[in-house]
């Protein structure tokens, strides 16, 4: 079974500030703000929803498949796709663009701020997912479920609309694009979506630009999955509510992609069929191994080993 993977193709630049936000910004000044930050460390990595969540999904021996735009300076990522042999069938180069660009900074605390350059992601509307569907179609490896994650704002809406279409069930992850769409939109978004899967900042906007609880979105849809940080995660489904605890790690290196490794644990659990409760564990453990490690797309576990983490944080096997 194949997943369409809908979101960003970027390069993250991430610098790390060995101190906190906090004690930076004074908030009785915030209109003037005017700050600087030393960032002794700086690494670029390879980032973007799309290709985190594909890369994470890989690892669990999913079949996924990018849609997304990039620019005339993705050749290597596109030899990082290939290296773990991860489908670019699907990604349209756009050559006088850029590939989307993230500066990202971190506190010691694990707070970020990141500035968005979103290039050869703007154009992700000129993607199409019924051609990719019916392109698949016959093979061992149809499209049976996809991800709407952050992207162009057109691309989101698009992709959506299509994925009805090709009566394809799929999920809907705003993220950071979220502020992008009003409440007519985002109304849409829950009634087009079979699953919804936000964080709690985004989970409160989501509530307060459609003027719906989350209990009341939660029962348009699925399941929907609402991930709280260290606090573990909530899952609304069936009516009711199931609390997904958070995987301990020994020593938390970078946050950065973990929601995108919590949201391919996300697509293998449905696509293979696991009760929400196993799926939301295994998105928390996927969270937790990414955090372990430095950018979105340096750890490497083997099957074998994710299996194992699984069965010693929970007691029980996924699958």
């Amino acid at each position: 079974m194949a997943s369409l993977i809908c979101g960003s193709i970027a390069y993250d630049t991430i610098m790390s500030f060995e101190g906190r936000f906090a004690e930076q910004i004074l908030p009785e000044q915030i209109h003037i703000l005017n700050v600087a930050f030393l960032v002794p460390h700086m690494r670029r990595e390879f980032g973007g929803c799309a290709g985190n969540i594909a890369y994470n999904l890989k690892l669990l021996q999913g079949d996924p498949y990018i849609m997304a735009t990039v620019g005339g300076d993705a050749g290597p990522y596109f030899d990082q796709l290939n290296k773990f042999n991860i489908s670019t069938d699907f990604v349209r180069e756009i050559p006088e663009a850029f590939t989307a660009q993230a500066m990202i900074t971190t506190d010691r605390d694990n707070n970020q701020i990141t500035a968005f350059h979103p290039g050869a992601m703007s154009e992700s509307h000129l993607n199409n997912v019924l051609t990719a569907t019916q392109a698949l179609k016959s093979t061992p490896k149809a499209i049976q479920l996809g991800i709407v994650a952050p992207d162009g704002r057109d691309g989101m809406l698009t992709h959506a609309e299509q994925f009805v279409d090709a009566q394809i069930p799929f999920i809907f992850d705003p993220g950071q694009g979220l502020p992008m769409f009003d409440s007519n939109d985002l109304n849409k978004f829950i009634e087009q979506a079979t699953y919804i899967a936000v964080n709690d900042y985004e989970g409160e906007m989501l509530s307060h630009k459609t003027g719906l609880p989350l209990a009341q979105i939660a029962k348009r849809v699925k399941a929907l999955i609402v991930t709280k940080g260290i606090q573990g995660s909530e899952i609304y489904t069936d009516g009711q509510v199931i609390h997904i605890p958070v995987v301990s790690v020994e020593k938390p290196v970078d946050p950065t992609g973990c929601g995108d490794a919590f949201r391919a644990g996300l697509l293998y659990g449905i696509e293979n069929q696991l009760d929400m409760e196993t799926t939301g564990r295994l998105g928390s453990l996927m969270g937790a191994i990414k955090i372990a490690s430095q950018g979105p797309q340096n750890h490497a576990p083997s099957f074998a080993m994710i299996q194992d983490l699984y069965r010693k944080a929970f007691n029980a096997d996924f699958i």
